[in-house]
C-alpha cells in the first residue's frame, strides 16, 4: 500500500524521503534510526543506484530487515517524464520513486554479503586505475618533451604497482571465501574466462546462477533491442545494462570465439548468414554468458564437446 512505501533520493551527506508523513531530510548519521522506523511500519524503501552513495542506506536497510528496491536512474527519469514531472529536485525525485514503487511491480534488491561488497570496491578501484593507466599511456605517445615523458613514465610505474596490489587483494579475498573461490574456479573452466573476467562476473553480477538467459543478457546489456515501427523493421542493437561488465565479457567472447571449437563454429555460422564480425562476437558473448549462468546454477564446470 502507498503508506508503506518510502521513496528515497540519495545524496552524499543525506537522503530526502517521501513517505506517509510527507517529505523529510535524514542525515547519513541517522540512517540506522530511519531504517528501524521503516521496519516498525512494515515498509519498503525505493532508491536509485547512485554510484555508491546508496551503499550506507542499503546496508542500514539490510540490518533492519527492510525490503529494498533499487531503481535504474534512467528508468526513474523516464517514469517522471511520463507523469509530466519535468522539474528535477531531490524532493521531487523522492516522490517520483515512491510513486514508481507503488504503481509498478518492481523486484526487491536482496542484501549483499560483506565479501561481495568488498570485492565490488576492489574491482571498482582496479577499473579506475586501469583507465588512468590507459590515459597516461596516451599522454606518453602525445609528447616528445623529455621531462613530460619522464613524468608520464613515473605515473605509469606507480599505477602499475597499485594495480598489482589491488589484484593481489582481490585474489586474497576470493581465496578466503569458499563461495567466491568455488564460483571463480568454475567460471575459469570456460573458454575466454580468465582472472579479470571471472572477478568482474563475481563483483558485477552476483545474481549469476539465479537468472534466466534473458535476464542475464539484459543485465549485461547484451540483449538485442527492437526498433520497429509500422512496416519498418529497424536494426537490432544492444545497450543499457552494466557496461563495465559488458566490456569485459566482450573480450572473453572474442577469445572464446577464437579458441573454443563450438563457439568458433557458432560464430562462423552467423557470419555465413550475413552477420558482421562484431555482431557474431556479441552473439557468442551472449551465448557464453548463458552457459556461465547455467554452470553456476548447476555447480558444474564447462563441458567441452567434440
Amino acid at each position: 500500500m502507498m503508506e508503506n512505501v518510502f521513496g528515497v533520493d540519495v545524496a552524499k551527506n543525506w537522503i530526502d524521503v517521501a513517505g506517509p508523513g510527507g517529505h523529510e531530510r535524514v542525515g547519513n548519521r541517522d540512517l540506522e534510526a530511519f531504517a528501524r522506523r521503516v521496519a516498525a511500519q512494515g515498509g519498503r524503501v525505493a532508491f536509485e543506484a547512485s554510484g555508491g552513495y546508496e551503499t550506507p542506506l542499503r546496508a542500514a536497510l539490510a540490518r533492519a530487515g527492510v525490503r529494498a528496491i533499487r531503481i535504474n536512474p534512467r528508468r526513474a527519469r523516464a517514469f517522471a517524464t511520463s507523469l509530466g514531472r519535468l522539474a528535477k529536485t531531490d524532493r521531487v525525485d523522492a516522490g517520483v520513486l515512491r510513486q514508481m514503487a507503488t504503481r509498478l511491480d518492481l523486484p526487491d534488491c536482496p542484501p549483499e554479503r560483506e565479501e561481495v561488497i568488498r570485492l565490488k570496491a576492489l574491482q571498482l578501484r582496479r577499473r579506475q586505475l586501469v583507465e588512468d593507466a590507459k590515459r597516461e599511456k596516451t599522454r606518453l605517445t602525445q609528447t616528445s618533451h623529455a621531462a613530460m615523458r619522464a613524468s608520464a613514465q613515473r605515473v605509469l610505474r606507480l599505477l602499475r604497482r597499485e594495480i598489482l596490489q589491488i589484484e593481489a587483494a582481490i585474489a586474497k579475498l576470493i581465496a578466503a571465501s569458499a563461495d567466491l573461490r568455488g564460483k571463480a574456479e568454475l567460471l575459469r573452466t570456460a573458454p575466454g574466462v580468465g582472472p579479470v573476467s571471472a572477478t568482474a562476473l563475481l563483483a558485477d553480477m552476483p545474481e549469476l546462477g539465479g537468472l534466466t538467459p534473458r535476464q542475464a543478457a539484459a543485465l549485461a546489456g547484451l540483449a538485442p533491442i527492437s526498433r520497429d515501427s509500422g512496416l519498418r523493421c529497424g536494426k537490432r542493437r544492444i545497450g543499457g545494462g552494466r557496461k563495465a561488465l559488458r566490456d569485459v565479457l566482450y573480450m572473453a567472447g572474442l577469445s572464446a570465439a577464437r579458441h573454443d571449437p563450438n563457439l568458433r563454429a557458432f560464430a562462423q555460422r552467423l557470419k555465413a548468414k550475413g552477420k558482421a564480425p562484431k555482431q557474431a562476437i556479441i552473439a557468442v558473448t551472449r551465448k557464453l554468458l548463458t552457459i556461465l549462468n547455467a554452470m553456476i546454477r548447476e555447480n558444474r564446470p564447462y563441458q567441452h564437446t567434440s
